[in-house]
């Protein structure tokens, strides 16, 4: 993988760094890497389902938050200009496989960023009861990607 430039990956912390939903969050990036990228969110108690028996564990719709938005960083790094990309979330699917109790991460890795196109898959991950690092959630996007040349 090809890293990206000090100034982009820095322009695209500000990003994250200024954006509501990922300050409140708590959303870092790890890697970012041409059409790659790892983000992490440190585990909250407010991320919790309010199901009873279910208190310790992260509510899905924060990692189904973390598919989309590690995939539109990871489709990010494709453009020219990564921190002025402009895209949109036309698909995301997510499959639920254990309960998270821990940080999360995800790993996003573009499949194919087309002219107009672009399409992820993503891994999130946390570490279990157990002390392992175990897949929580997976799942695909697919993005419409606005390229000025097109």
């Amino acid at each position: 993988m090809t890293e990206l430039s000090a100034t982009e990956r820095s322009r695209l912390e500000a990003i994250v760094d200024e954006h509501g939903l990922f300050a409140w969050l708590g959303l870092e990036i790890e890697t970012i890497e041409h059409g790659h990228v790892v983000l992490r969110v440190p585990y909250d108690e407010k991320f919790t389902n309010l199901v009873p028996g279910g208190e310790a564990n992260v509510h899905g719709g924060v990692a189904a938050t973390l598919v989309d938005s590690a995939s539109g960083f990871a489709l990010r790094s494709t453009f020219d200009n990564p921190e002025d990309a402009t895209l949109t979330t036309t698909d995301l699917n997510v499959s639920y496989l254990r309960p998270a109790t821990d940080d999360l991460t995800v790993e996003a890795e573009v499949v194919r960023a087309g002219g107009s196109m672009g399409v992820t898959d993503a891994t999130v991950s946390s570490v279990a009861p157990d002390g392992e690092e175990e897949a929580v959630a997976v799942g695909r996007t697919s993005y419409r990607l606005f390229r000025e040349d097109r």
